[in-house]
């Protein structure tokens, strides 16, 4: 199922752009899949992708950092987000690779970034450094034509839902896997990993949990607001 955000004036600070490059040197056109439809269960069944930080749906926070790709699709419920394009795994709740399949059936860039819908900090700029880095031309200093590129915490343990990743790779991995696992799909690619400076908010934090989300709050000053 396809569906396409309703576009409202006024609603988005995290609207898509049109050119299709990122931002930090207008590369070449990417897309963008978020993926927005797990079940929760450690966030007690509530509408994760849909819980503010910073006053901003942690779904919309993901988007704006990837708003500069072609198209930004996110595997999970239709919401109100301008621009970006809605699918759904089958059966909904299926799991990151079912999902990751749904999404990717929408991608038509030569590069994919693929994200989870919980991280609050990441920003433009980390995309864009995983984007050079798997062009070839980032901070990791690795040659053209790497799989993919994903973010490692200050554990060195990879964010498999923090990478870009060139399509036709995905896609034919995709077409020979029959798990569930997206580590036991990503990992034999053998992807860069990217570290980056933590800085006062990690961009691979994840709020898996209520207690993940009271502390993302409280790094974006709202220690007031109730989880």
């Amino acid at each position: 199922m396809r569906l396409s955000g309703t576009d409202e004036a006024g609603t988005d600070d995290a609207g898509t752009g049109e050119a299709g490059a990122d931002e930090a040197g207008g590369g070449p056109p990417y897309d963008a899949v978020i993926l927005a439809g797990g079940r929760a269960e450690r966030f007690g069944g509530a509408d994760k992708p849909g819980a503010l930080v910073g006053g901003v749906p942690l779904v919309e926070r993901v988007a704006a950092a990837v708003r500069a790709a072609r198209t930004v699709i996110v595997a999970g419920p239709p919401r109100d987000l301008p621009g970006v394009v809605f699918t759904r795994e089958d059966p909904p709740g299926g799991g990151p690779v079912p999902a990751l399949r749904a999404g990717l059936a929408e991608v038509t860039s030569p590069s994919v970034v693929l994200l989870a819908a919980d991280l609050p900090f990441l920003e433009t700029a980390h995309v864009a450094e995983l984007l050079a880095v798997l062009r070839g031309d980032g901070t990791g200093g690795t040659v053209g034509g790497t799989a993919g590129a994903v973010l490692v915490d200050d554990t060195g343990r990879e964010q498999w839902l923090a990478g870009a990743w060139r399509t036709a790779v995905l896609r034919a991995a995709l077409g020979a896997y029959g798990g569930r696992s997206l580590r036991g799909l990503l990992g034999p690619l053998a992807p860069v990993p990217v570290r980056l400076a933590a800085g006062a908010a990690p961009p691979w934090f994840d709020c898996d949990s209520i207690e993940d989300l009271r502390a993302a709050r409280v790094r974006a000053g709202e220690r007031r607001e109730r989880a």
